[in-house]
């Protein structure tokens, strides 16, 4: 009897622990997918930067 209480005691405290690790990687997954979407804004919008002042300065090469 006091093996299948051990037993379930573990069960129950191995699933709690999965749990809590599965949410722990997905905290991290989500933090990480928000630092990406901010980098590759900033890169749009410093390739757009770029483009303008390459466009500005070479207006001959766009065809203006």
């Amino acid at each position: 009897m006091f093996a299948v209480v051990t037993t379930v005691i573990l069960y129950v405290f191995g699933f709690v622990f999965l749990y809590g690790v599965i949410r722990l990687g997905v905290r991290h997954a989500f933090e990480d997918l928000e630092l990406q979407r901010a980098k590759a804004q900033r890169e749009e919008e410093l390739a757009a930067a770029r483009d303008r002042s390459f466009i500005r300065d070479n207006a001959f090469l766009a065809g203006s």
